[in-house]
């Protein structure tokens, strides 16, 4: 049986109530929460903020899946605002109530993400929360972020079935590549112009994706990312989030 979440990503600066009754009116029980300026989950958010936030999904019976930041771990430079960033962003997840904090790899200095992240493993284990790389920008491909996190054994991985497949790597073999660290599954879909489409009617292989999980045997998350925030053309999330969830039940159809 999988667990299916969406990001709020594609429903940006949406309240956090009107997303959480979202989210349970259309059976989805777990929400990627977009950490960043302007959103209901930010990095600044105030301790009174965060207890009611907390509070909220509790109530609403919605889990508080990952949160969604844009740190970059790989990326070049001093480790001191990376560590410090990593931190804040730790204690706010656990304070949430959330199990992973997602991080980008965002550069080319795998020996600072691995110094980087084992410096905070302690940490993350202590607020009981993972830190989790994303197959995106500099690292796009499954193998790329099994490198990248080699040498990092708290570390997990999200696996965003765009950016591999963009990057011309087959399903399983991005699957082969992260098991191991596999945390969640990341589904996306995009028309040749890379904006955001209902599941099933873009570019990406998705049902060669849910083939490569049915055979793995995955059960566990898997989320919708429909990147409304970057095309306010594309259709309203609200409105096509009850065929996605007829979609996603194909994945368990095959099990």
């Amino acid at each position: 049986m999988i667990d299916l979440a969406f990001s709020t990503l594609g429903v940006p600066r949406m309240p956090l109530p009107e997303v959480l009754g979202l989210a349970a009116r259309e059976g989805y029980t777990g929400l990627e929460l977009r950490c960043a300026d302007g959103e209901p989950v930010r990095p600044d958010m105030p301790s009174a903020e965060r207890r009611r936030a907390a509070a909220a999904f509790r109530e609403a019976g919605v889990t508080p899946l990952c949160l969604a930041s844009y740190l970059k771990i790989a990326a070049p430079g001093s480790d001191r605002p990376v560590l410090d960033a990593l931190r804040r962003h730790l204690e706010l997840a656990a304070d949430l109530g959330s199990p992973f904090l997602r991080v980008f790899p965002g550069g080319p200095d795998r020996a600072a993400a691995a110094r980087r992240l084992n410096e905070v493993d302690a940490d993350a284990r202590d607020h009981g929360v993972r830190v989790l790389v994303e197959t995106h920008d500099s690292h796009p491909r499954g193998r790329d972020v099994a490198a990248l996190v080699a040498d990092a054994p708290g570390a997990g991985a999200i696996w965003d079935v765009l950016h591999p497949g963009l990057a011309g790597e087959p399903p399983h073999a991005t699957h082969a590549a992260l098991a191991d660290r596999l945390a969640y599954v990341q589904f996306k879909d995009v028309s040749p112009s890379r904006a955001p489409v209902p599941l099933g009617d873009g570019v990406l292989p998705l049902d060669e994706v849910g083939e490569v999980l049915a055979r793995g045997r995955y059960r566990g998350w898997v989320s919708w990312e429909y990147e409304a925030a970057w095309f306010p053309e594309a259709a309203p999330l609200p409105t096509l989030l009850a065929a996605g969830r007829r979609w996603f039940s194909r994945l368990d159809g095959r099990r």
